[in-house]
């Protein structure tokens, strides 16, 4: 048994139908491996082509069973169902009963999919101070209050445990640095190494440093009697404009030595200082765009920084909220690649973003495309990668049933969904949105604009399981342009032949779209209308589904740190956010030998 206070009973947050973390893995790599209609809602769907083909995805995918029940029950009462409601109630004969093999899916996505209940360890958590939350919104402030406050009793356990305090903490992808500066500052006061690629994003968090009383600004050491020359000459609407300032410094005869000695730096020049006190917490950044593990370059900046401080005497842990794609993996891995991390604390999101390891699956009948068949050139290019830092990250992961298991970008795409948070308005706003781009695609096909693809031999026969179309992708588009499905389709038009970043499809988007009708728009609309629902009741399915694919991404990275017994001691995962403040809110933690 783990000798870690913080630790939960169990490793990672499965169902009460499983005995063990073991039976649970078993159960979920099998389900995701062999349920057939699983793999095509996670990965094998994809919106562009809902109407593509006749008589369309849903009549041509959804079992038939289901089809009736989806389309007749509203969008709410269908998450209801699916998220909420008692199963056992809902296992009746009556008319609006969910078919029971429908009711049997719902069950096991539930059962596969890790709890995400939050029971805070500490019930009152210190309340950040102004000047620290400055720039946070309120799911930000929910964020970093419960996760400092995790990092410091987790810190506080595997010190009493190892008998050694942490000396630094390293943030993944720091960006503004709120949880960095939360923990530099009372009542936390730990040494903080924010990693950050985007040097915008680090200025703007040395200003925050300087707001909360961390840092100051540095202070300009200036030829007094110069500088007033210059102002007397100056407008004074250009006093705060630095090149205002030297060009009237030129102009009044002064050297380059006399305008260096005035030091005219604009506010924003000025760099933030930090000074060292004994027990108040530090931060330092480091300019760095992590393509790996290894923390070498991040280490050297540091002892450039710290006067005597040696690696042999770092005991740091890695800690972030929320990196994304790749970089939860470099985070988990470097507790294996570095000696002087001696535990990690990562919440992961944005699981588009990672790369896939496996590459392209092979496929099997009884369809000739498979449900994880690559279904645009991003896809494809995304899976031909291989690459080793992507999912899955285990051994076991990666060999399951001799194949390993994959998850396309679609399914990634999904599993960042948070269907228990969807609200009525915010649902079928989004479900608008994925109506007019699929009706959109029917226009592209049936004008040339796009052609069929085949997945396989071609055939006469044209369906989900065959073919697929080739992708146009427009992105967002005014507001506006969702008013009507008129305006979004004029709008994306507009956006496809003017913006020079979609010069591929400009010309033929002036060949075969300019001439289109309002008319003409408005009567594919109103053939399609009808088959909203079809299209709401899929995506629901879809996003309810991917909560197997967050659970197996997070189950992978857990079973990585237990594949590793000569390094890592113990580890587990766990709830750390209100999944309604922050639904990405497991935290994968290990902890070193």
């Amino acid at each position: 048994m783990s000798s870690f206070e913080t630790r939960p009973k169990r490793p990672l947050p499965h169902s009460d139908d499983f005995a063990s973390v073991d039976e649970y893995v078993d159960g979920l790599l099998g389900f995701a491996a062999t349920s057939d209609l699983f793999r095509f809602l996670c990965g094998g769907v994809h919106i562009l082509d809902f109407f593509t083909t006749e008589p369309g995805l849903f009549a041509a995918a959804v079992p038939k069973d289901w089809q009736d029940y989806l389309v007749r029950t509203k969008p709410m009462d269908l998450l209801d169902f699916m998220l909420r409601d008692d199963l056992a109630s809902a296992a009746s004969t009556g008319p609006d009963s969910p078919p029971e093999s429908l009711l049997r899916y719902v069950k096991e996505i539930r059962r596969f999919s890790l709890l995400r209940s939050f029971h805070p360890s500490r019930p009152r958590l210190p309340v950040l101070p102004r000047q620290v939350a400055l720039g946070m919104k309120t799911k930000k402030v929910h964020e970093v209050t419960h996760f400092a406050g995790y990092i410091d009793r987790l810190a506080d356990d595997v010190a009493r445990a190892s008998g050694s305090d942490f000396t630094h903490f390293v943030d993944f992808g720091s960006g503004q640095n709120y949880l960095g500066r939360t923990l530099a500052s009372p009542p936390y006061n730990k040494h903080i190494v924010a990693v950050e690629s985007k040097e915008a994003n680090m200025a703007g968090a040395k200003d925050l440093d300087i707001l909360s009383g961390l840092a100051e600004r540095e202070k300009r050491v200036r030829n007094k009697k110069l500088y007033h020359r210059i102002l007397e000459t100056l407008d004074p609407a250009l006093h705060n404009d630095a090149d205002a300032l030297k060009r009237t410094a030129k102009e009044l005869g002064m050297s380059d030595e006399d305008i260096n000695t005035i030091d005219l730096r604009s506010r924003k020049e000025l760099q933030a200082t930090y000074s060292v006190e004994e027990g108040k917490g530090t931060i330092q950044y480091v300019v760095g765009r992590l393509e790996h593990a290894d923390l070498t370059g991040v280490l050297s900046q540091l002892r450039g920084q710290e006067d005597g401080v040696r690696q042999d005497d770092l005991r740091m842990m890695a800690i972030s909220i929320h990196s994304c794609g790749n970089l939860s993996h470099y985070g988990i891995r470097s507790m294996v690649s570095n000696p002087c991390i001696r535990a990690v604390a990562i919440v992961g999101c944005c699981y588009n973003l990672l790369t896939e390891k496996l590459g392209p699956p092979t496929f099997k009948p009884p369809f000739s495309r498979p449900t994880l068949q690559p279904i645009n050139a991003r896809v494809a290019r995304e899976s031909e990668r291989r690459d080793p830092q992507g999912f899955p990250m285990s051994h076991r992961v990666s060999t399951h049933d001799g194949d390993g298991i994959r998850l396309n970008i679609t399914a990634r795409m999904m599993a960042c969904q948070a269907p228990q948070n969807w609200t009525e308005e915010e649902s079928d706003g989004f479900f608008t949105r994925h109506f007019y781009r699929a009706v959109l695609q029917k226009i592209f096909l049936d004008k040339g604009v796009i052609s069929r693809v085949f997945h396989g031999q071609e055939t006469d026969e044209e369906s989900p399981f065959n073919s697929s179309t080739n992708p146009v992708i427009i992105g967002s588009l005014r507001k506006q342009c969702y008013t009507s499905f008129g305006a979004y389709v004029r709008g994306a038009i507009t956006k496809l032949t003017t913006n020079s970043d979609f010069g591929q499809y400009s010309q033929v988007i002036k060949e075969k779209m300019l001439d289109i009708t309002d008319e003409e728009i408005a009567q594919y609309e109103e053939a399609f209308r009808p088959r909203k629902r079809e299209l709401s009741a899929v995506w629901s399915l879809m996003a309810f589904s991917a909560c197997v694919v967050e659970s197996l991404i997070v189950t992978d990275r857990w079973l990585f740190l237990r594949e590793q017994p000569d390094v890592v001691r113990d580890c587990w995962v766990e709830t750390v956010f209100d999944y309604s403040e922050s639904p990405r809110n497991l935290v994968v933690v290990g902890i070193k030998k």
